[in-house]
């Protein structure tokens, strides 16, 4: 069953044509990696579907888990299991990284799973620490304020580990493995490639994930260094606003090889 459904679709931003007729479908479990240039539109496209109002959607169609994506706000589309890690996470301080875990963890599974008992903090704690052992992550790592004096490693930690926590349908990584040191790199490889084998077998559903369950991951990145880590179903190459080229896990290693220069030839 296909999670993600895009048809024809054109963005804009500031009357710029950015995206330029894109076609994409992503089933349940798959992870899609799109690699480009900058300026291809890999960025705009991911924000684009997270309903970042700074990009306009001009021409097209998205449906996600079969509902239209456009007619859905963005903390609807949230709440729908869409989940978005940028490329530059924000600060917030004041605000203690477990809280705030705590607070959209609750929100978001009372949204999606109604009849479910409301977590308490006790057991959400126990899952949290489950995670962040996962990313290698000390438990005074959560009761630091939301990014505040993190380096951009840990940035990166804290934004897979929201992802982890909050276990979405579809998970959008923007630029996730950019700045990574390959210690990093590995640590948050390791957390994307458990959200793919894990599925939704949490303390709320109560059930095992089957294989058509699983959440889809899309990783939007400029290297395939992330790549050798995370095996994709698929690869797709994107310049000027269009796909221009879709293909299996050895397509990351020949656009490594021979750059987006050549593959045009």
């Amino acid at each position: 069953m296909s999670i993600l459904s895009i048809k024809n679709l054109h963005i804009s931003t500031d009357g710029q044509k950015i995206v330029k007729g894109i076609d994409l479908i992503i089933k349940e479990g798959e992870v899609h990696a799109i690699m480009g240039p900058n300026g291809s539109g890999k960025s705009t496209l991911v924000n684009a579907l997270m309903g970042n109002p700074k990009y306009t959607i001009t021409d097209g169609e998205i449906l996600f888990k079969g509902r239209d994506l456009l007619a859905l706000d963005p903390h609807e589309r949230a709440q729908a299991g869409l989940f978005l890690a940028f490329q530059y996470p924000r600060t917030i301080e004041g605000v203690s990284l477990r809280s705030f875990l705590f607070s959209a963890y609750s929100a978001q599974m009372a949204a999606r799973f109604p009849d479910k008992r409301k977590i308490s903090p006790i057991t959400f704690q126990a899952l949290l620490q489950q995670k962040m052992d996962l990313l290698k992550l000390d438990h005074f790592f959560a009761e630091r304020s939301v990014n505040e004096g993190f380096s951009g490693g840990e940035k990166k930690k804290a934004e897979v580990l929201q992802m982890l926590t909050l276990e979405p349908e579809l998970a959008l990584l923007d630029e996730t493995d950019s700045g990574l040191d390959i210690d990093a790199l590995k640590v948050v490889a390791e957390g994307i490639n458990e959200l793919r084998v894990a599925g939704h077998e949490s303390l709320v559903t109560s059930r095992p994930a089957t294989s058509d369950q699983r959440p889809a991951t899309l990783i939007v990145t400029h290297y395939a260094r992330i790549l050798d880590y995370i095996k994709p179903d698929f690869v797709h190459v994107m310049e000027d606003g269009r796909i221009t080229r879709s293909g299996n896990a050895e397509l990351a290693g020949e656009l490594e090889k021979v750059g987006y220069g050549e593959m045009k030839n």
